[in-house]
This record gives structure tokens, sequence and C-alpha cells, in this order.
């Protein structure tokens, strides 16, 4: 991944965090339980953390060793995997379809987070 592509991702999932926190705040406080609406906002604060980690690792790509393009992947699907399917989850009552089957997703989504800040640290420059 480009260092262009990857801060164009993490605008993307920062935008997006920010266009569905406030879909949360104004249309879905009024339709999810309280337990459900704060699962939605994990769900973002998540996906707005780890875009903004993304955004300032993109721009500092020189203190970090090559690997740092795959890393930046994989926290992004980290990102999609835990995020979405935690929204999916959360307004599966609302639209009506079950959504369980993605239950199992979101920890691997969290496992690749983890693994994805792991593998940051091992990836810093050492300093000359």
């Amino acid at each position: 991944m480009t260092t262009e592509n990857s801060i164009k991702t993490a605008i993307l999932f920062c935008v997006s965090a920010v266009i569905l926190g406030a879909f949360g705040a104004h249309v879905l406080k009024e339709v999810l339980s309280e337990n459900q609406l704060s699962s939605f906002q994990t769900g973002i604060r998540y996906q707005f953390f780890h875009g903004l980690a993304i955004l300032i690792l993109s721009l500092n790509k020189v203190h970090f060793t090559n690997r740092l393009s795959n890393i930046i992947k994989i926290m992004s699907a980290g990102i999609i995997l835990f995020s979405f399917s935690i929204y999916l989850l959360s307004i599966q009552d609302l639209i009506g379809f079950s959504m369980s089957f993605l239950g199992p997703i979101t920890p691997i989504g969290g496992l690749l987070l983890i693994t994805s800040w792991i593998l940051i640290f091992f990836s810093i420059k050492k300093q000359e």
C-alpha cells in the first residue's frame, strides 16, 4: 500500500466513523437499546482511533521498516472485521435479520488490531 493510499484509507475510516457516530447519536438512539447503542459506539471509537493511527503511521513512515505497509493492511482488516461486525450485530433487530453468525468475526478483528500494534512495536527503525 502506498503512502497516498494509506492516508486516503485513514481518512475514509475517520470520516465514516464521524458519519456513523452522527447517525448513531441522532437516529439510532431512538430505536436501539442502551446496550446496542453502547456496542455501536464501541465500534465507532475503535474505527476512529485506528483510522487516526493509520494516518499518523502513514505520515511518519520514515521511522518504520518497510513492513509498515503490510501492518497497515492488517490494521485495516482488523477495523473492518471488528467495527463493522459490531455495527451489524447492533442493528440486527432493527433490520429484522439475524447477524449472529458475525459473533466470531468480532474477536478475529480484535486479534488483528492487537497483532498490528505488536508488529508496529517491532517495526520501529533503530536510531543510528
